[in-house]
């Protein structure tokens, strides 16, 4: 290891112009860690995404080599993979999910002699909560060390691996790119592009479109929030296996929108183009599918956004303050109904522009970045 930080290679499915937590976490570690020692292995870009894949590998100053496809942990997958990571001599290699690539880390170690993190997620989480805990110590089982993002994984997954305390190694935000009153320009603009008058009180979501996320609860109780609200407007923003289907609903319910994704560079204009998020997640397949912590809830606090979170894994963990966010059961329509017409008053409205920043201040990627600093520090340092 080089004096200063160790030489990093990242082996990892999500990056942007990917959509999801887990990408914004990815990108974000790498805007503030990455140095021209760092390689990343990463997916293809999506199909029509190639321009925005080479912006985002132009953002930071290590490497960037796309697969073809996907990172799978495959014996074709190690083919593509090891004389990347031999001829980068890292000393570190950093899993941006370990569920599934925990699979390949003991090939990757033996290959490189460096050890290994892997990053957990929501999914980790699941896997631990049931009759898939085998798959969980299977793909952790040959990782040297494993971060959870929060207490609720940790809760879940240390017991399983034999550790009382996993490091903690959370998503975060960042304030000052999330501040909504440098974005109100491009967010009028967004607006009109969804068809949304620029005086309509906004209630939205911005996440991978999946069950979990719970738009289709939002979808559902929409006119019972326009009855008291008959002005407001549902918009629902991403891209996922659940878009079709959002879709064709919305266009049964006055007022409701789904506008599809925005680029990782007009995240901040769709925050600010709202005055509610709402993502009322739920558990579910019986524990399997749970939300690890929630970006989203983050990124909307930093934005002066009054925030409603559904009580599933780690999201609540995001509502530290009362004046900024509510949450509910994110099945029990009723109270998602009440929570939305309730963050929708301008007092409360106006509390959360002045606290939610200031709350969101205690998640910054800063921080967060210097906190795998200091784990991939101590990794490369340990007697091999």
């Amino acid at each position: 290891m080089s004096a200063g930080r160790p030489r990093i290679a990242w082996v990892t499915n999500d990056l942007p112009p990917h959509s999801g937590g887990i990408q914004q976490f990815v990108a974000n570690l790498l805007t503030r860690t990455a140095d021209t020692t760092t390689l990343v292995l990463g997916p293809a870009a999506p199909a029509g995404r190639s321009a925005d894949a080479d912006r985002f590998d132009a953002s930071h100053p290590g490497r960037t080599v796309r697969s073809t496809g996907r990172i799978l942990p495959t014996a074709a997958t190690l083919r593509r993979l090891v004389p990347e990571l031999t001829a980068h001599r890292p000393d570190v290699v950093v899993l941006g999910s370990v569920w599934p690539l925990g699979r390949l880390a003991g090939r990757l170690r033996a290959a490189t002699g460096a050890p290994v993190l892997g990053i957990s997620h929501g999914a980790e989480a699941g896997l631990a909560a049931g009759p898939a805990r085998p798959l969980l110590r299977a793909v952790a089982r040959d990782v040297d060390l494993l971060t959870v993002i929060s207490d609720h994984t940790a809760a879940a997954i240390g017991p399983v691996l034999g550790d009382a305390e996993p490091p903690r190694l959370s998503p975060g935000v960042d304030p000052d790119r999330f501040a909504a009153a440098a974005h109100r320009t491009a967010a009028r603009a967004l607006r009109e592009r969804w068809g949304v008058p620029a005086d309509a009180p906004v209630v939205g979501c911005v996440a991978r479109l999946v069950p979990r996320k719970g738009q289709d609860v939002l979808l559902d109780v929409w006119p019972q929030v326009r009855a008291t609200q008959p002005a407001a407007r549902l918009v629902i923003v991403g891209e996922g296996p659940l878009r079709r289907r959002l879709t064709r609903r919305a266009a049964t319910v006055e007022g409701a929108h789904v506008v599809g994704p925005v680029a990782w560079e007009d995240l901040p204009a769709a925050y600010a183009a709202l005055d509610v998020f709402a993502m009322p997640v739920r558990t579910r397949l019986a524990g399997l599918d749970v939300e690890g912590l929630g970006i989203s809830l983050l990124e909307a606090q930093a934005a002066g956004l009054p925030v409603l979170a559904g009580r599933s894994g780690g999201a609540p963990e995001t509502v530290t303050d009362p004046r900024v966010g509510r949450v509910v059961d994110g099945r029990d329509r009723t109270a998602v109904a009440a929570a939305l017409v309730d963050l929708l008053a301008d007092d409360v409205r106006a509390a959360a522009a002045t606290h939610g920043p200031h709350a969101a201040q205690a998640w910054s990627w800063d921080a967060i970045a210097a906190r795998f600093d200091a784990l991939t520090g101590a990794l490369a340092a340990r007697p091999r």
